[in-house]
C-alpha cells in the first residue's frame, strides 16, 4: 500500500531503501512483516534492474549443473571472487527462479513447456532465463512492483532519496530522508530497527552509462560516511555494446545479441575482437570493452553487425534493441549499430557476509549497491540479478529471525544543513573526470588528477546530492590508483598485467580513501577534462 511519508510515523521497524529488484524482493519475502520501502521514482522507474536486457543465469537445463555455473563464474573474476559465495548462489539459482515465477514473472519457454535458455559470452552453457529476448529487467520489475503494491504488510513512501545514514554507538538508528524531486524541501528524519540499503549502482558518475539517473551512488555513499567497510570499489565493468546515439543513459545493446552470432566490426567492416581473445565477440567483458575501446580511441569507431545473424528477425527477437535503434534514425536489419563502452555495472560496493549483514550493525545491503564477492574483478553476465534476488531472501530470513533493539529517538531534521540541489556543472565536471581518468583504460597521472580533483569536491560540495556523488567517486578513483595491477575491469595501461600477490579484494573505507586524497595534494598536475557524450 502506499503511504505519504508524513502520515508515517518516525518510528518504524524494517525500512528497504531502493524500488529495483533486490529491495522488491526483499519487502516481499519479508511478508507478512511490516516493511516500509522508500523509492526515489515511482515503482517501475528508476531501477537499472528493469533495464536488464541479459536475463538471469541459473543452471535449470538438462545436463547443466550449478558446480559448472560456478566455475564460469571463477574463471572470469580474475581471481579474486569468493569461490563458496559464488557456488552458493549458484545453487539457490533455481528456487530463487521459481519464486519470480511464482510471483508473475512470464519467463520465455520452450514448445514443451521448459524454461528457454541462451547463451551469454564466458558462459559454458545455455543457462540464462529471459523474457521476451530481452525484455526480463523490464517484466520482473513489473511483476514484483504489481505484487508490492498488492500486498498490505509493505508501507511504499516513493519520491524520497536517502541522504544520510543515521548510527549511535555503531549502529543503525534511522536515516535522513528527502523528496527526490524538491531539492529545496526540509530533510525528514525516519528513526528504524533495521535498513536494508538496496540504492543499485554508481554508473550516473561517468559521463557514458546505460543506468538509469538514479545509479549515482547514493546508497554506497551514506553507508560509507556511517562508517561501513567498502569492498572492491575500483571493479566497475564498462558494457562494451552501449549504442552511440547521443543519449543519456546510452540504450544498451544486450549482450544475447552477440550470443545470438551478431560481430562486432570497426568502420572498414573489418571484425577485431579475434586479435584480441580466442572467443572473439563472446569473450569476458572487460576484454571486449577494451577492444571496442581501442578502435574508437584510434579513430576507426566501432559498431554491431547483427545484419546476417538476425537480419528481418531483429524486431521480433530483440524488440527493446530494436526500438532505441529505430528511434535514433538505424535499421539494424539493414545498418551496423554504433556502439561505445559505458559503465554498467558496479562489482564494488558495501561489503556484506552470506547474510547480506554490512560492518554496522542494523544495516543489511543487496543488489548492486552491495559487494558479496560473487563477481570478484569481474561480473559474469546475467549473475546481477541472480544475486540480487539470492541475497534479498537471504536478508530477509536473517531480519526475520533477528530480534530487532528499539530505535534511538531521533532528533528533528536539522534547522540547517546543505541543499539537496546539485550544480550542474559540477556534476557534468565530476562525470567527466571519471570517465576520462577512471574508466576503461586508466594510468598513475589520470587516477592522481581524479583523486585530487574528487577529495575537492567531496570538502567543498555545497549540496548533500553532489556530496554523496563525490563520495562514491573518491572510493573508486582512490582504490583504482592504489591498486598498481591490471584484473578484470580493472585495466591500467602503466601496469598492465596482474601481479599474485596482489590477488586479493581490496577493503577500504572513506578515512582511506581521504587519506590517499591527502597524500595526493602536493603533486597537482591540472589537465582539461572534456565531457564524453555517448
Amino acid at each position: 500500500m502506499t503511504n505519504n511519508i508524513h502520515t508515517l510515523t518516525r518510528d518504524t521497524d524494517v525500512v528497504i531503501v531502493g524500488g529495483g529488484l533486490a529491495g522488491l524482493f526483499c519487502a516481499l519475502k519479508l511478508a507478512p512483516r511490516p516493511v516500509t520501502l522508500i523509492s526515489a521514482a515511482p515503482l517501475g522507474q528508476g531501477a537499472s534492474s528493469a533495464w536488464a536486457q541479459g536475463g538471469i543465469a541459473a543452471a535449470v537445463a538438462e545436463g547443466d549443473t550449478p558446480e559448472a555455473h560456478a566455475a564460469d563464474t571463477i574463471a572470469v573474476g580474475g581471481g579474486l571472487v569468493d569461490e563458496a559465495v559464488a557456488l552458493g548462489i549458484a545453487r539457490e539459482a533455481a528456487p530463487r527462479i521459481h519464486d519470480l515465477l511464482a510471483y508473475g514473472v512470464p519467463f520465455d519457454r520452450d514448445l514443451e513447456g521448459r524454461l528457454a535458455v541462451g547463451r551469454e559470452a564466458a558462459h559454458s552453457a545455455r543457462r540464462i532465463v529471459h523474457v521476451r529476448g530481452d525484455g526480463a529487467g523490464a517484466a520482473i520489475i513489473a511483476a514484483l512492483s504489481e505484487t508490492v503494491r498488492r500486498t498490505p504488510s509493505i508501507r511504499l513512501i516513493e519520491g524520497f532519496v536517502a541522504e544520510a545514514l543515521l548510527t549511535e554507538d555503531g549502529a543503525v538508528t534511522g536515516l535522513q530522508l528527502r523528496e527526490a524531486l524538491n531539492c529545496a524541501a526540509k530533510p525528514v528524519m525516519l528513526a528504524a530497527r533495521a535498513v536494508v540499503l538496496a540504492t543499485g549502482g554508481i554508473g550516473h558518475l561517468y559521463a557514458v552509462t546505460t543506468n538509469p539517473r538514479e545509479a549515482g551512488g547514493s546508497g554506497l555513499a551514506i553507508a560509507a560516511r556511517a562508517g561501513a567497510v567498502i569492498a572492491d570499489p575500483e571493479f566497475v565493468q564498462f558494457h562494451p555494446t552501449a549504442i552511440r546515439i547521443g543519449r543519456d543513459p546510452a540504450p544498451l545493446a544486450t549482450e544475447a545479441l552477440r550470443g545470438e552470432g551478431a560481430t562486432l566490426v570497426n568502420g572498414n567492416g573489418e571484425r577485431f575482437m579475434a586479435a584480441h581473445h580466442p572467443l572473439a565477440e563472446l569473450a569476458p567483458r572487460d576484454i571486449v570493452a577494451r577492444g571496442v575501446f581501442a578502435e574508437i580511441a584510434a579513430g576507426r569507431g566501432a559498431f554491431l553487425d547483427a545484419r546476417a545473424a538476425l537480419g528481418a528477425r531483429f524486431a521480433d527477437r530483440f524488440p527493446t534493441v530494436h526500438a532505441s535503434c529505430i528511434a535514433a534514425g538505424i535499421d539494424p536489419t539493414t545498418q551496423i549499430i554504433p556502439i561505445a563502452p559505458a559503465a554498467h555495472y558496479h562489482m564494488g560496493g558495501i561489503a556484506v557476509d552470506g547474510r547480506g549483514r554490512s560492518s554496522i550493525d542494523g544495516l543489511w545491503a543487496g543488489g548492486e549497491v552491495s559487494s558479496t564477492g560473487a563477481h570478484g574483478a569481474n561480473r559474469l553476465a546475467s549473475n546481477s540479478l541472480l544475486e540480487a534476488v539470492v541475497y534479498a531472501a537471504r536478508i530477509a530470513e536473517d531480519i526475520a529471525g533477528r530480534t530487532l533493539p528499539s530505535p534511538a529517538r531521533l532528533p528533528d531534521a536539522p534547522a540547517a544543513s546543505r541543499s539537496g540541489t546539485p550544480d550542474a556543472a559540477a556534476v557534468q565536471r565530476l562525470r567527466a573526470m571519471m570517465s576520462a581518468h577512471v574508466g576503461v583504460v586508466r594510468d598513475d597521472p589520470g587516477l592522481a588528477e581524479a583523486v585530487r580533483h574528487i577529495a575537492t569536491l567531496e570538502r567543498e560540495a555545497a549540496s548533500t546530492a553532489l556530496r554523496n556523488m563525490a563520495t562514491s567517486a573518491l572510493l573508486v578513483a582512490a582504490s583504482a590508483w592504489s591498486r598498481r595491477e591490471s584484473r578484470g575491469a580493472h585495466f591500467r595501461i602503466d601496469h598492465p598485467t596482474d601481479v599474485p600477490a596482489l590477488a586479493q579484494r581490496t577493503m577500504t573505507n572513506l578515512a582511506a580513501a581521504r587519506a590517499i586524497a591527502e597524500s595526493l595534494s602536493e603533486q597537482p598536475l591540472p589537465r582539461t577534462v572534456q565531457p564524453m557524450i555517448a
